[in-house]
């Protein structure tokens, strides 16, 4: 398996990323946001609050990832 060029990362402050999204995904993020409050009972206020925990969650559930990032961890022992 190929190693990244990229070392490890030892700042671990919060790092602002600027994207943008197609329309209907964040229509969609919109939506979501407002099911949350509903289903929580806090009210999210901006939508984009969601993006990090969303996908923190998405790769500590993505098996794949979560193999590969195990082999190459073994590999660089």
């Amino acid at each position: 398996m190929a190693k990244l060029k990229l070392g490890p990362i030892a700042n671990d402050k919060p790092v602002k990323v600027t994207l943008e999204l197609p329309a209907a995904l964040h229509r969609d993020l919109i939506a979501y946001a407002k099911i949350h409050a509903n289903e929580t009972g806090q009210p999210v206020g901006d939508a984009t609050r969601l993006i990090p925990p969303m996908l923190e969650r998405f790769i500590a559930t993505d098996r794949a990832f979560i193999r590969a990032r195990r082999l190459s961890a073994e590999d660089s022992a």
